[in-house]
């Protein structure tokens, strides 16, 4: 605390104090609203990400897809992996948009018995 407050008249403490709480309040919710702004910014890129996968698969044929098995993963591809095996919630929100529409186009293929 600063100490030029203890010899302070009851009312400027307590202005003080006022003054202490409504800062802690605004960096409280300045604090949820950037966490806030993060998971936003996390959940439109997993919902990028999950698109642009789909898109893949939709407009591939089924030859581009069985010769692109084999390639190997980009840097980009390898840093989502890395940070899908690291953040389960983030996983479940990308396979939960990606599974259907890609397994799909896997049994048309022929790419699962």
């Amino acid at each position: 605390m600063n100490s030029g407050l203890i010899g302070a008249p009851p009312t400027q403490l307590g202005k003080d104090l006022d003054m202490r709480k409504s800062l802690l309040v605004v960096m409280s919710v300045s604090a949820v609203i950037v966490a806030g702004g993060a998971a936003a910014q996390t959940g439109m890129l997993l919902d990028f990400a999950a698109d642009q996968m789909v898109q893949k698969f939709q407009k591939s044929s089924c030859a581009e897809l069985k010769a692109q098995k084999n390639t190997p993963p980009t840097d980009k591809e390898k840093e989502a992996a890395e940070f899908l095996r690291n953040d389960a919630q983030a996983r479940a929100v990308f396979v939960k948009k990606v599974a259907a529409p890609v397994l799909n186009k896997m049994f048309e293929c022929g790419m699962i018995p």
